[in-house]
């Protein structure tokens, strides 16, 4: 019994290690975030059960407005199924080079670190589901294709245990279509 319980604590604790985001520091292009995300922000994107079955799909479009080591995201999304919300990050670059951002609906404060082409986005969603909040971990990877495009994928959990993914295509409007 000692073992299985060992055994299924390293399982979970396992799902919450991952890559290092450091080691795609030599990878190009290289990704600022305040420049990508400066103007508007088209992202199409949708959100899979850990099964695998698309349950939403989403079109988000991003304002970024970039200041001295901050930026303010302002995300207006709209789903397939016709509902909109909205989601305002305000993030700002410590001395340690990591990104720090708070949302309306994030629980506490959201970590990102940028290394080469890819960032590494930690926090808590706070996830209204028929009358309910539930609290959701989300490890958030972006990766730079070029200066016009990055992809996204992002896990969902909670206790370590995965319940879903999120995928995003994100295009710069000054890229053109």
């Amino acid at each position: 019994m000692k073992n299985l319980l060992a055994g299924l604590l390293l399982a979970l604790t396992a799902g919450c290690t991952g890559p290092d985001v450091r080691q795609y520091k030599a990878q190009q292009p290289a990704l600022d975030l305040a420049a990508y995300f400066s103007g508007t922000t088209d992202a199409w994107g949708m959100f899979q059960r850990r099964g695998g079955e698309v349950v939403k799909r989403f079109h988000v479009v991003i304002t970024g407005t970039p200041g001295d080591g901050t930026l303010v995201l302002d995300e207006q999304f709209r789903y397939d199924d016709g509902s909109s919300s909205r989601r305002v990050w305000r993030l700002a670059r410590g001395q340690d080079g990591l990104w720090r951002g708070r949302a309306d609906d994030v629980k506490g404060e959201a970590l990102g670190e940028v290394a080469g082409n890819a960032l590494r986005w930690q926090y808590t969603l706070l996830l209204p589901v028929d009358g309910t909040t539930y609290e959701m971990r989300f490890d958030d990877w972006m990766f730079l294709i070029d200066d016009c495009t990055m992809i996204n994928r992002a896990s969902m959990g909670k206790f370590g245990i995965e319940l879903g993914q999120v995928t995003l295509m994100f295009r710069r409007r000054a890229c053109g279509p």
